[in-house]
């Protein structure tokens, strides 16, 4: 069996640079087949994180974006109504009715898999991301209970669907919401923090490997010293590697050569108006010279 820093640096080789708590984290969720929760801001790498794992292992990804409203139908699965409907008139044209019909209309080729059952259903394990859980509400997690505990469904007109092979399930959260105790305790659990210098600069040269040692310097420098700005979104890695691919374009090698182009590429770290009020060029300069 792999070690926690085997699966750390097989996360290196896709790309992603994860530190020693993450992989022990996900090393020990992988292991147990326990669901991994991840918690921290926006922007972290927290959901990059499971496409890597998914390269990793050489599986599929099944993702499942949640929303304020998310339910059943939409996460687990659905019966295909106008099929339904269309082989009940069907039916009826041919003079059959009762149970017979009943039967056929609720059956497997009448079921839409939603990524909840897509993933218990697959022959391989998937990655199973369920992303920004905090985001749905509180209702939808009870959904959730039966298949991390079990990873099994009920469908009533089916019975109980087991899983065929036990995904590997990690689940986000932004903080919108505090998560139930119900759903904490099925989970192993890790928070995601922003990197530290050492670890943004291994990502910066592991996803753009074209940037030049002294301007990733300076870039990662940057935008940390910018993260301890009074800032309504924090910049995250995404936003790191948007500056080093907008400088590139700008042909801008060093941070403190021209500050308009410096204020220019400002608008792949700061996202609100808010935010660009706050960081003029004469801030964006000083913080550069700071960087440099």
């Amino acid at each position: 069996m792999d070690t926690w820093t085997d699966l750390r640096s097989r996360l290196a080789d896709t790309g992603y640079i994860a530190s020693d708590d993450l992989s022990m984290a996900l090393h020990i969720a992988v292991s147990l087949g326990r669901p991994l929760l991840l918690e921290g801001a926006a922007g972290v790498g927290k959901t990059d994180i499971a496409r890597s794992l998914a390269a990793v292992k050489g599986c599929e990804l099944i993702r499942l974006q949640c929303y304020e409203g998310l339910d059943a139908s939409q996460a687990i699965y659905e019966w295909n109504y106008q099929r339904q409907l269309l082989a009940i008139r069907a039916a009826a044209e041919d003079g059959e009715t009762g149970r017979a019909v009943e039967a056929r209309i609720f059956s497997e080729d009448y079921l839409l898999e939603r990524p909840l059952l897509r993933a218990i259903r697959q022959p391989e394990p998937p990655v199973l991301l369920i992303d920004e859980i905090d985001r749905a509400d509180e209702e939808f997690e009870a959904y959730l209970l039966e298949v991390l505990s079990d990873f099994q469904i009920t469908v009533p007109e089916l019975g109980t669907i087991a899983a065929a092979s036990r995904p590997m399930v990690i689940l986000t959260a932004n903080g919108t919401r505090d998560l139930s105790d119900a759903l904490r305790r099925r989970c192993i659990y890790a928070h995601v923090d922003y990197p530290d210098r050492r670890t943004e600069l291994a990502i910066l040269a592991a996803r753009a490997p074209q940037t030049e040692t002294k301007l990733a310097a300076q870039i990662v420098a940057f935008v940390q010293k910018l993260r301890e700005e009074d800032l309504e979104k924090v910049p995250g890695i995404a936003e790191t590697l948007d500056f080093a691919a907008a400088l590139a374009g700008l042909g801008i090698k060093d941070l403190t050569d021209d500050p308009a182009a410096l204020q220019a590429a400002l608008a792949t770290l700061l996202k609100t108006q808010s935010d660009r009020a706050a960081v003029p060029v004469e801030v964006a300069a000083r913080i550069a010279g700071r960087a440099a």
